[in-house]
This record gives structure tokens, C-alpha cells and sequence, in this order.
């Protein structure tokens, strides 16, 4: 079962990377034929197996023999680990499929943010509906409402930040896609731990604004993926953060 599971993950990583890459240049991602990203020649079925096709053509495109983007095989070897880990970690429960929906938005998000500097609407708007769902079935409707809430909460406390932030910088300091994202993050992991994830998200990415900012001309630095990271992170150790965090109010 947990091959099964990598391989339903290196198909979905497969298309995430797809969507990641089409959808913020107005490309169609559902209807399109795969095609190489150097020649534009339509790819046949058996270029298009995931992995499999990368070990077999060596990395390099069947037409015109330049070099395949290493990220494809780098994305469907990670989305197929992540989905075999949560299917061997938690098992078929409500924490296996947050986590698939968490891990499939943090990727999508990852590809654009990183590539256009633009978080997708579309994956948040399915995720958020995903996560509402899956509450809703597992814990009841009043915690899928509590969710919502939660979102809202975070989203607002997020759009604050950033009409301070653009106060003391006098430019936009963060974009809508990051607000967004925020309201995902606050329905997942709930307000407080929410705030959280945010806190730990600026830690994560001062390393890479610091390198940023010296090596490239280019003020501007993908806050989304850092976002992504942080939710990630603060998911999977859930209990530990929840744990810090109650021992921190007590000791207030």
C-alpha cells in the first residue's frame, strides 16, 4: 500500500509541478499537451511516466537531447515520499489527509513563489475547501466553522502586518497571495498555533533576505514558500508546538 501511495504521489507531483509552472503565465494546465520546455515538442505517454521516464531518456529530452529540468524528477521524488510517509506515519486518518492537502499546497506554492514571485489563488482556494470538508467529516461542523474562524483570524491579524509593514518601508511589503495564504494556514493549524507558524516563518527566511539581498540587485524575496515551510513544520510536530506554547502561557 505505501508504494501505491508514492506512486499516486509522483503522479499528483508530476501535475503539481505543471500547475506551478503554467497557471501564473495564463497557461492551460488541465487541457495541454505535455511538451519539453526547451524545443516545445508534445511529449508521447511514455516520456511522461514519473522518475521512470527521467532514469530512462538520462535527463535529457528525446527531441532535442538539451537537459530536463532536474526539478521535475527532484518534485515527484519528494511528493511521492511525502504521501508513502504520511500513509506509514499516521495511517487512513483525518492527520494523513491534512497532511497530504498541507504537503500538496506548500509544493504548488513552493514551484510559483519561487519562479514568478506569485502564490496561486486556485491551490488555496481548493485546499481551504479540502480542509473544511475533511473537518467537517472527522470532528463535526461546529470545528470546521471553528476553522473558518480561525482563518479569518489569522488572515486579518496577517493584512495588519502588512499595512505596518508597508507604513514603515513606504512600499508593499507583502503580497496578496502571502495574506491569502495566512487564512489557509489559520484554518489548518488553528489561531494560536497559526501565530506561531508566522513567527517561525520570519526566522526561516531571514538567512535566505540576508543572501538575497547581498547577491542579487533584486529587492524583492518569495515570502510564500517560508509560509509553507512553517505550516509544514509546526503540522507534523503539532504536539510539541501546542506543549511550548501552553508552558509559555503558564509561565506568563
Amino acid at each position: 500500500m505505501a508504494v501505491l501511495v508514492f506512486i499516486l504521489g509522483t503522479i499528483l507531483g508530476s501535475f503539481y509541478l505543471v500547475v506551478g509552472k503554467r497557471l501564473p503565465i495564463k497557461e492551460n494546465a488541465i487541457n495541454s499537451r505535455s511538451k519539453c520546455d526547451n524545443c516545445n515538442h508534445v511529449l508521447g505517454w511514455w516520456q511522461l511516466i514519473p522518475i521512470f521516464s527521467y532514469v530512462i531518456l538520462r535527463g535529457k529530452c528525446h527531441y532535442c537531447h538539451q537537459r530536463i529540468n532536474p526539478l521535475h524528477l527532484l518534485i515527484e521524488v519528494v511528493t511521492g515520499g511525502l504521501f508513502s510517509f504520511a500513509y506509514l506515519y499516521y495511517g487512513v486518518c483525518y492527520e494523513m489527509l491534512i497532511f497530504l492537502i498541507v504537503s500538496s499546497v506548500t509544493l504548488i506554492i513552493f514551484i510559483s513563489d519561487f519562479s514568478y514571485y506569485i502564490i496561486l489563488d486556485s491551490p488555496l482556494v481548493v485546499g481551504s475547501i479540502l480542509v473544511f470538508a475533511t473537518k467537517w467529516y472527522y470532528l463535526g461542523i461546529n470545528d470546521a466553522l471553528i476553522s473558518l474562524i480561525s482563518g479569518l483570524g489569522l488572515f486579518a491579524s496577517m493584512y495588519l502586518i502588512k499595512i505596518i509593514g508597508d507604513v514603515l518601508f513606504k512600499r508593499e511589503s507583502l503580497g496578496g497571495g502571502d495574506i491569502k495564504f495566512a487564512f489557509v494556514m489559520g484554518m489548518i493549524l488553528g489561531y494560536r498555533l497559526g501565530l506561531c507558524s508566522l513567527i517561525l516563518s520570519t526566522f526561516l527566511a531571514l538567512p535566505y533576505s540576508c543572501a538575497a539581498l547581498m547577491l542579487k540587485k533584486n529587492n524583492e524575496v518569495p515570502y510564500g514558500p517560508f509560509l509553507a515551510s512553517s505550516l509544514f513544520v509546526v503540522f507534523v510536530f503539532i504536539e510539541k508546538f501546542n506543549s511550548l506554547l501552553n508552558l509559555i502561557f503558564v509561565s506568563l
